[in-house]
């Protein structure tokens, strides 16, 4: 892609509507795993910037709602808690834990009162396991979009994954979002980036797979390194798989490995600033210091040292535009041809 997708500010704010009010997104673990009814959280900080709640009513049924009152848009809750109701600070109108506006002083006689516009915004919901999604006005369906997931590994995943708040990591990278994904989409790199994790990855076992909405990077282990062991059932039985790695379009990481499952959530915050939020889900804890997943803290350090020297050298006026590597990079050009057709206003 031409460098100013990565670098310019006009390109960055048509993708806040274009791209990231499009699309699913991670509800954060530290509001999606509180034990709280009412959890304040804001969807794409720095991007989307929008304030939402996640709440819980008497029956258990959780929603994402809105945070903005439907008066005066003043935020109805500051910090986790369990009230009965929410009421906003301001004029004190009151909405059931559902977004139903149940009272509204000073408005007795109002004609068409209440309408639906006086009740809080509900988006749309989804969950796999313990991770919830959400999204302003998100597509594909949900299920499409994490179909390659589920069908790979829905059968069990999702019952055993164990959130492991001990291990939840922020990332500043001063480097574009976009070219933290391509990072991410290809494994030519890791020879000559992340020496440690190449000793545990046989690099002739290296496959891509190209998804409808994503990419799956199937790392296979080198001899004696640890790796997955599948049951004749299972599409990758006999296969020594080390990792594999989910990319759902646009910034969905969803790294598995024998020990457990690890998530980087990619929140961009400008053009040239992002925010990586690494969380875990642990089901063996034995083996997390081994394999392609045992130091996931300094591979994420050397990507982000090479993606910010990336990121510093597409200013360059002799830039212009490298080729893509036809055996390692058709996931990067995957991406960009669906970056390239959200930003168009494709499918």
């Amino acid at each position: 892609m031409p460098a100013e997708i990565y670098t310019s500010r006009a390109a960055f704010e048509h993708q806040r509507m274009q791209v990231f009010a499009r699309t699913w997104q991670l509800v954060p673990s530290d509001a999606s795993e509180a034990t709280e009814t009412v959890v304040p959280w804001t969807l794409l900080p720095g991007c989307l910037d929008e304030p939402l709640l996640l709440s819980r009513d008497a029956e258990g049924t959780r929603r994402v709602l809105s945070n903005v009152c439907t008066h005066r848009a003043a935020l109805l809750v500051d910090e986790p808690g369990s009230p009965r109701v929410l009421r906003c600070p301001y004029h004190g109108r009151r909405f059931a834990l559902d977004g139903h506006m149940t009272h509204a002083p000073g408005f007795d006689g109002c004609a068409d009162f209440p309408g639906p516009t006086d009740h809080l915004t509900q988006l749309p919901m989804e969950s796999w396991g313990p991770l919830v999604f959400t999204g302003l006005a998100p597509r594909p369906a949900f299920a499409d979009w994490l179909a390659p997931l589920q069908e790979r590994l829905g059968a069990w995943l999702p019952t055993v994954m164990r959130y492991a708040p001990e291990h939840r990591r922020v990332y500043r990278v001063a480097a574009n979002w976009a070219l933290y994904c391509d990072n991410y989409l290809e494994g030519l790199h890791i020879p000559f980036v992340h020496p440690a994790l190449q000793r545990t990855l046989d690099r002739d076992g290296y496959d891509v797979e190209l998804l409808a909405h994503g990419v799956l990077q199937r790392a296979k282990a080198a001899p004696g390194t640890l790796h997955f062991t599948w049951p004749k059932s299972h599409p990758d039985h006999g296969e020594a798989i080390a990792a594999y790695y989910y990319w759902l379009f646009p910034t969905t990481m969803i790294n598995v490995y024998p020990w457990g499952l690890s998530l980087n959530a990619v929140l961009p915050h400008g053009p040239g600033e992002t925010e990586v939020v690494f969380t875990r889900y642990v089901w063996d804890e034995t083996h997390q210091d081994g394999g392609a997943g045992g130091d996931v803290e300094t591979v994420e350090e050397e990507d982000e040292r090479i993606v910010e020297r990336c990121y510093r050298g597409l200013g360059a006026a002799t830039y212009r535009g490298g080729r893509y590597a036809p055996d390692h990079e058709r996931g990067v050009h995957h991406f960009h041809r669906l970056l390239c057709d959200a930003m168009c206003g494709g499918p």
